[in-house]
């Protein structure tokens, strides 16, 4: 009986200990999804499963004036401003996009921006009606003119790259091609330039260690294989629509062929999130995109997703600086590693990044785009403790990384003249007032925007800007091709980025604003922004969703 009573009784404890171990399991998980945002973005299983369901679908000629219901009588408003665009389009773009329509074929980035411009709905009739040049012939000051000799104030800032101008970049070039002709396109030993170079970006990063890449991605796929290398850890948390570059880890959800298993995406700002880094404990590093203060928990915008007037953004400085004080401070408590990816914001906000702007030091920071000079570079700056690259007690145990053009000559030398003119007397005294001089500028076209009466608005960080509407309407993404008739150059994503380089003046500025509100008061006289009590964000997405729903059963057209 002694013996039954002791089998029974370890029983019953180790049952009582593996519900305690399963209830422990099960309030971690709780605690992980809770701190998911609540978007198909912070959910990126639940992403790629919504994307597989959506079927292709095309607005027939009719439909694709009239899905919002308007009157005929706004349709056929529609229908005259198109035609008067497409026609512009052709007599004025002809030979860049000949060229164009020759290369797509063969060039599979150029089929991919073209089919996603605009909501896929009506992407054919505008493929075929406006079609978008991708060649350029020459730039100056802050425009660039196309193979017809149409000129263009530049707003797509080549990425990210242009921050102080195309004639900058030019001499960048040239320089630094001098500097290291000598020794040519050698390629495993180092110029001398490398030194200098290190030397300056340790000063501006406050880290002790460099290395070089070949592009952004590759400096933050080293970044987090250093942070797991060195804590032994296995999964990065990265924030609800922050971008990280095109690699699988960073790209959980939609996007990426096959789900990543060893990332979090979580949403940023959030406690919740500061829950589960102090209690987890396989969380090798957190990075951050500063890019996402202007837009916490969303995608980067583009008007191939902008079926409804939903778009928001909005820097709030002071409240964002906060969050990164408190996520500094659980990954020092936690002891997992903080990434500012800056591949995209280096040099931008200020002359020392993010860390000078919002007053946060990171434990690796990376850099890309502007920092070649105008030819491609990534480079990851990071405390000593975290570059080491193997371990002296364990001689086998590597964490492996190399690029036969990382820390080419010719890069290099042209990251040695921009690194220069960042050091300059005048660039250090333009950036005393840089905020102050784009926030003015933003605040002097939303004034002008109001005072046309148009249902637009921007949004900024810096020089970094995004378009926003006030009222509900499902065709928002035609302003892209007004304002390039206009002449304003934008990128492929549209309205939903416009990134100036710092070498705009006032007066280029006044004349950006006179084309953009032209632009947009064109627009409305168009019937574009038509709309009545009936149309709702809402609405408008519930109707895409019954249109969705129909289509499902193989109906190609709306």
């Amino acid at each position: 009986m002694a013996a039954f009573n002791v089998t029974t009784a370890s029983r019953v404890i180790g049952g009582s200990a593996m519900l305690a171990a399963l209830a422990t399991k099960a309030a971690r998980r709780l605690r992980l999804s809770r701190a998911k945002h609540p978007s198909l973005a912070g959910h990126s299983r639940m992403a790629r499963r919504v994307a597989a369901l959506i079927p292709f679908y095309s607005y027939d000629e009719d439909r694709f004036f009239e899905c919002d219901g308007a009157p005929s009588a706004i349709a056929a408003r529609r229908r005259a401003g198109f035609t008067r665009l497409s026609h512009y389009y052709g007599a004025h773009f002809a030979s860049t996009n000949a060229l164009t329509a020759e290369t797509s074929p063969a060039v599979s980035d150029l089929q991919f921006t073209a089919a996603y411009r605009v909501p896929f709905q009506f992407s054919r009739l505008v493929q075929r009606s406006l079609p978008t040049g991708a060649f350029l012939a020459e730039s100056s000051g802050v425009t660039v003119t196309d193979l017809d000799g149409n000129v263009f104030h530049d707003l797509t800032g080549s990425y990210g790259v242009n921050l102080f101008g195309h004639d900058f970049y030019k001499a960048c070039i040239a320089r630094g091609a001098d500097r290291v002709q000598q020794l040519g396109a050698v390629l495993g030993g180092y110029h001398p330039v490398v030194a200098e170079n290190v030397a300056r970006l340790r000063a501006l990063s406050g880290l002790d260690e460099v290395s070089f890449h070949m592009s952004g991605t590759e400096a933050v796929m080293q970044a987090v294989r250093l942070a797991r290398y060195h804590t032994g850890r296995s999964h990065l948390v990265r924030f609800c629509g922050a971008y990280h570059g095109w690699w699988g880890d960073v790209q959980p959800g939609i996007g990426n062929p096959t789900p990543a298993h060893d990332t979090y995406t979580l949403s940023e700002m959030s406690a919740r999130t500061l829950e589960v880094l102090r209690t987890r404990t396989d969380i090798a590093c957190v990075l951050v995109n500063p890019l996402q203060a202007l837009h916490p928990n969303s995608g980067a915008p583009s008007d191939g997703t902008l079926v409804d007037s939903g778009r928001k953004a909005g820097l709030d400085r002071a409240g964002y600086t906060t969050w990164l004080q408190q996520l500094r401070q659980v990954c020092d408590a936690r002891g997992i590693v903080l990434i500012f990816d800056e591949v995209f914001t280096g040099f931008r906000l200020a002359r020392r990044g993010a860390a000078e702007y919002f007053g946060v030091q990171p434990d690796l920071v990376t850099y890309g785009k502007s920092l070649g000079g105008g030819l491609p570079v990534g480079v990851l700056c990071g405390r000593a403790s975290l570059m080491r690259r193997f371990r002296d007690d364990h001689p086998a145990d590597i964490c492996f990384a190399r690029g036969t053009f990382n820390s080419h000559p010719y890069v290099m030398g042209a990251m040695a003249e921009f690194l220069d003119h960042l050091e300059a007397p005048a660039t250090r005294a333009m950036y005393d007032d840089l905020d102050q001089v784009w926030d003015d500028r933003a605040a002097l076209l939303n004034r002008r925007l109001v005072e046309a009466g148009v249902p637009v608005r921007v949004a900024n960080l810096s020089s970094i800007w995004t378009v926003c509407y006030t009222a509900p309407s499902r065709y928002n993404w035609m302003l892209q091709y007004y304002l390039r008739a206009a002449g304003l150059a934008l990128s492929w994503v549209g309205t939903g980025r416009l990134i100036f380089s710092l070498d705009y003046t006032d007066a280029d500025f006044a004349v950006v604003c006179d084309k953009f509100v032209e632009a947009a008061r064109t627009m409305q006289a168009d019937g574009w922004w038509w709309w009545n009590d009936d149309i709702t964000n809402r609405s408008i997405r519930r109707g895409i969703l019954r249109e969705m729903i129909t289509n499902r059963g193989g109906r190609k057209s709306g």
